[in-house]
């Protein structure tokens, strides 16, 4: 049996109970249960759990380790810088034996924590930490995001596109990346000249907001995009990207590219008839892999990378703009894809992981 409850942002915590060695009985029992005897804490950073990112789909995964593996998890939610350091302080107070944390702005606690905790198992999603009993858990999105070029710059028709990020940073410019190289195969195979504003990959430079929750940045950035022609707009920044969908619904003509989950089911549905598709972190099969290796005793500090060959990244179906997308095109992104996956066409980035 198990039993789950659900909170909203700026909740302290969101607890979820089934029945990793040595942990805290779970916060409430009706009787039924038995005290749970393996858990997992996870720790947000401070987008908070319903980021529609990897905050959500990290504690999704989690949620189906309950039902599949017979852990119980609890989301500690951050919503701020003060609250990072404190919650992986509580997080390993609970005497779970798997600690997860999400981002890079709780790198710094997870390496403290772990060095000081040799013991318990760590996995951080989004960063890496070089610690031996820290798993890294990322994403080689430049390559989804590579199919996500292509496709813009085929659906394109004013033969402008763009992307922007929250911030400078390797988990944000690896989109990016990737994402300028699939425009320019596209203009290479079919002799176009269709240009991406936003970033300049020889520079590693480029449009960025400062942060990944005022969504009204990311409204004015696409909006100048938008001015300069841009049809087709990859934001890269959190809840910041809502900006870039409201300001594309707004004018018409222009659809938007998610990041991290398919925003088609993420966002408010009014969103839905400008997203073109979404560029996926399959965050939720990681999760579940991870917690069964601390179960069987198989964990270890190597890195889970998420590519297009082990369905860690992808992009989502095109559902209402699907139309938009010739066969032709959809041919010639499934092409791609499969050279990806053979290695006979390598997506690179300084910021792979």
């Amino acid at each position: 049996m198990s039993m789950r409850r659900r909170f909203g942002i700026g909740a302290a915590l969101v607890v979820a109970s089934v029945a990793l060695a040595g942990c805290a009985p779970a916060p409430e029992s009706d009787g039924s249960d038995a005290a749970a005897d393996e858990c997992v804490r996870m720790v947000t950073n401070s987008g908070g759990l319903e980021d529609r990112s990897f905050n959500q789909s990290s504690w999704e995964g989690l949620q189906r380790a309950e039902d599949e593996l017979g852990v119980e998890a609890e989301a500690i939610v951050s919503t701020g810088e003060t609250d990072l350091a404190p919650n992986v302080q509580q997080a390993v107070d609970s005497g779970c034996e798997l600690i997860v944390t999400v981002g890079f702005e709780l790198a710094e606690a997870t390496l403290s924590q772990a060095e000081d905790n040799p013991d318990l198992s760590f996995a951080i999603v989004d960063e890496t930490v070089d610690a031996e009993n820290v798993k890294p858990v990322v994403f080689d999105t430049a390559q989804a995001s590579f199919l996500a070029g292509y496709l813009s710059a085929g659906v394109s028709k004013t033969g402008v596109v763009a992307t922007f990020g929250g911030g400078n940073q390797p988990p944000v410019t690896l989109f990016m990346d990737g994402f300028v190289d699939g425009v320019a195969k596209y203009n290479e195979v079919h002799g176009t000249a269709v240009r991406a504003l936003g970033w300049d990959k020889a520079q590693q430079d480029g449009a960025f907001t400062g942060d990944f929750e005022d969504i009204n940045k990311g409204k004015a950035l696409a909006e100048g995009f938008i001015d300069q022609g841009a049809d087709v707009i990859l934001p890269v920044a959190g809840q910041v990207g809502e900006g870039a969908t409201a300001a594309a619904l707004e004018r018409g003509g222009v659809s938007v590219i998610w990041v991290d989950s398919d925003g088609y089911e993420s966002l408010a549905a009014e969103f839905r008839p400008v997203l073109l598709t979404s560029v996926l972190k399959n965050t939720q099969d990681a999760m579940v892999e991870i917690v069964g290796e601390v179960q069987d005793g198989s964990f270890s500090n190597e890195p889970y990378i998420g590519t297009l060959e082990n369905g860690g990244v992808e992009i989502a179906p095109y559902h209402d703009l699907a139309s938009l997308v010739t066969p032709e095109l959809d041919g010639e992104i499934e092409g791609l894809r499969q050279a990806i996956i053979a290695g006979e066409l390598v997506i690179d980035s300084p910021s792979a992981p």
